[in-house]
């Protein structure tokens, strides 16, 4: 058991290790200026050690493992004084845990009043790794109780619970909207996983250093293949409706259908989603096409995978976006394509 959680320690350093793609260097410029704007933004707040406070609460998992989660609340807000606020689900990406993803948020809850609850999450099997599994997306549904029973005096403003995820956090925010879109007032995906199959097959391809390498030499792709095969039940030939369940893109009419705000944001460059075009892009505009009223939007950019999810670069203009943060977190910048939701959304049904 201990080599086993040192290995899932070297998995998640290489998703992080690898090498960034090319840039040109109009866009570097570009980047950074929207990276300096929002620091210098965020930074007329309080810094995050001082604007929040994090709780470490714990929960019983659909398989009945105790795990834990870490819940984000701006500084002031406590047990007297609680008003009702937002609360943000954010299940975390592959191989990562909540303490990792809540760090992402930075000074984010205290600026906007708003909550979010990080969960370690728990698959199938494996922890870290539960790419999809059914039994994890209804612990995500069930956060909010979660949070409010073990959090007794934290008031949920239940018109405003929202998800944010990226990577395999994007693939079970996208599955929960799918399976919960009562529960949601709105989703944020980033370089999300939408065909698990077509991800699995690519996995080999992901870039990977010396340093990332595990197992005696074996690439980080075939490790993590190994790791998916056990998390799921087989490979996508001897678990193909295993793959299918854990596949957003199985539940695109259900999406399209469910009428909730939804941004999704991609890279061109991404190394380890690779070919977002067929992931991420092919969702879009498939939800788009069911339903040509859904209120789905789009912001395609050139950045490392799941880069942008951060308090430093674009998760402050995806808050902005559903008004948990002040409009002048909107910053535009020549490198970022959006596609605007259609402006019949409001009718969406």
């Amino acid at each position: 058991m201990r080599a086993f959680l040192g290995l899932l320690r070297s998995l998640s350093l290489a998703a992080v290790m690898v090498a960034p793609p090319f840039v040109p260097a109009s866009m570097h410029h570009a980047g950074r200026a929207s990276r300096d704007a929002t620091q210098r933004a965020i930074g007329r707040s309080a810094t995050p050690e001082h604007a929040i406070r994090v709780w470490k609460i714990h929960y019983r998992a659909h398989n009945g493992v105790r795990t834990a989660a870490w819940v984000l609340l701006p500084a002031w807000y406590g047990p007297d004084n609680h008003p009702p606020i937002p609360l943000i689900v954010s299940p975390h990406g592959r191989g990562l845990s909540g303490r990792t993803n809540a760090a992402n948020w930075g000074a984010l809850p205290a600026i906007g009043s708003f909550a979010v609850v990080n969960p370690d999450g728990q698959g199938r099997l494996l922890p870290r790794y539960s790419w999809g599994s059914p039994g994890q997306i209804e612990d995500l549904a069930r956060m909010p109780k979660i949070v409010e029973r073990t959090l007794p005096w934290l008031k949920i403003d239940h018109s405003r619970i929202y998800a944010f995820g990226g990577s395999m956090g994007g693939q079970e925010t996208l599955l929960l909207l799918a399976r919960h879109p009562h529960l949601l007032a709105g989703a944020a995906v980033f370089d999300s996983v939408a065909d698990l199959a077509a991800q699995y097959h690519r996995m080999t391809e992901i870039a990977c250093n010396r340093r990332c390498r595990v197992m005696e030499g074996a690439p980080l792709g075939k490790v993590l293949q190994g790791f998916v095969r056990e998390e799921v039940g087989g490979s996508p030939a001897e678990a193909r409706g295993a793959f299918t369940v854990r596949s957003p893109l199985t539940y695109a009419r259900a999406i399209a259908s469910s009428c909730v705000p939804l941004q999704m944001w991609w890279s061109v460059a991404d190394r380890i989603v690779i070919d977002q075009q067929q992931q991420s892009g092919k969702l879009f505009w498939k939800l788009r096409a069911l339903n040509p009223d859904a209120p789905v939007q789009a912001f395609v950019g050139n950045w490392i995978h799941s880069s942008e999810m951060r308090s430093t670069t674009r998760l402050p203009f995806a808050l902005a976006t559903f008004g948990l943060l002040p409009s002048r977190y909107k910053l535009w910048t020549t490198d970022l394509h959006a596609v605007p939701p259609p402006k019949t959304s409001d009718s969406c049904r």
